[in-house]
């Protein structure tokens, strides 16, 4: 009876883990720990024994960044095509593909765009979701992107794009490809503004938008343990042969390297975006926080606390 109960539970890895809602209990994807389905979703799906992050969807994502009421999506419409006629034989044609994938989702593309506000400070906030087509880079979401950096010219305000991908969608070919270089114009455009961007990389960001967009903000942001990198770790070791060091491609790691600049759990990321805005925006840290609000909890490249570092994330163009 017992294992019949512990096989009940769903596992809360990816994005099986916004099927868990209706049950009274998750199991952790990492430590495997039961957790209160009430309590988890308290703590925006995070577990509360190993700190493990399981994957948000764009509506919960929307909820715990933005404030209330202030979300405003643009170009919602926009629908994928079959540039290169993708349908290879035997196997389902891209259109169909694409058909599936908007069913099983419920969405019409791996990206949303638009604007809000965070703790007040008007933004434009891009969202790549992983539900969709793995998130993938694709004409659609390179568009949306590339206008998300258009708007934040156009209203004069800080862009946060928040990543989660596997990389270019191979079935649009050089046409995924292109985006790459057209999103990182239009973060170019929005630098000779001198507008903020800030970046977050959640789990995993792999490919073509690490390899872009991504990590191209004035300030990149990390989740714990978010796997992060140019082919995963699989495919390096199918290549290579070789095992990969442990914890390698992880968040952690890639802030031991340089390659970001803050790791922020959760719960921190919204004031640790407002406070990154405002030092962008004002070069001071004198009217980050408000009196008597809490600091946000986060680590710098130096190891040394962002609360009490105000020029971690200060960076001059």
């Amino acid at each position: 009876m017992r294992n019949l109960f512990r096989r009940a539970l769903p596992l809360v890895t990816g994005d099986a883990a916004q099927e868990a809602a209706p049950d009274l209990w998750v199991r952790c994807g990492r430590c495997r720990e039961l957790l209160y389905t009430r309590e988890w979703e308290a703590a925006h799906r995070v577990c509360a024994k190993c700190g493990f992050h399981a994957r948000l969807s764009v509506a919960d994502r929307l909820a715990h960044l933005l404030d209330a009421g202030s979300w405003h999506e643009r170009d919602a419409n926009l629908r994928p095509s079959d540039p290169l006629g993708f349908a290879p034989p035997g196997r389902p044609s891209y259109v169909d593909k694409l058909a599936a994938e908007a069913r099983e989702s419920g969405q019409t593309e791996a990206a949303v765009y638009g604007h809000g506000t965070i703790d007040g400070i008007p933004v434009v906030l891009a969202i790549l979701d992983m539900a969709y087509f793995a998130g993938t880079l694709g004409a659609v979401v390179g568009e949306k992107v590339a206008r998300a950096f258009e708007l934040g010219i156009a209203e004069r305000c800080a862009v946060v794009v928040v990543s989660a991908s596997g990389g270019a969608r191979q079935q649009e070919g050089v046409v995924a490809l292109v985006q790459m270089a057209k999103a990182a114009a239009a973060v170019q455009a929005l630098a000779g503004a001198r507008l903020p961007y800030v970046s977050i990389l959640t789990d995993p960001t792999l490919g073509g938008v690490t390899a872009s967009f991504a990590t191209l903000g004035d300030c990149i942001l990390a989740e714990p343990g978010a796997v992060i990198g140019f082919a995963g770790p699989r495919i390096i070791e199918q290549t290579t042969g070789e095992k990969l060091p442990p914890g390698a491609q992880t968040a952690e790691f890639q802030l031991a390297h340089g390659m970001v600049d803050l790791v922020v759990a959760r719960r921190d990321q919204k004031a640790a975006v407002a406070r990154v805005i405002r030092l962008l925006l004002d070069g001071t840290a004198a009217t980050v926080v408000a009196p008597g609000a809490p600091e946000p909890a986060a680590t710098g490249t130096n190891g040394t606390s962002f609360a009490t570092s105000p020029t971690v994330a200060q960076v001059t163009r």
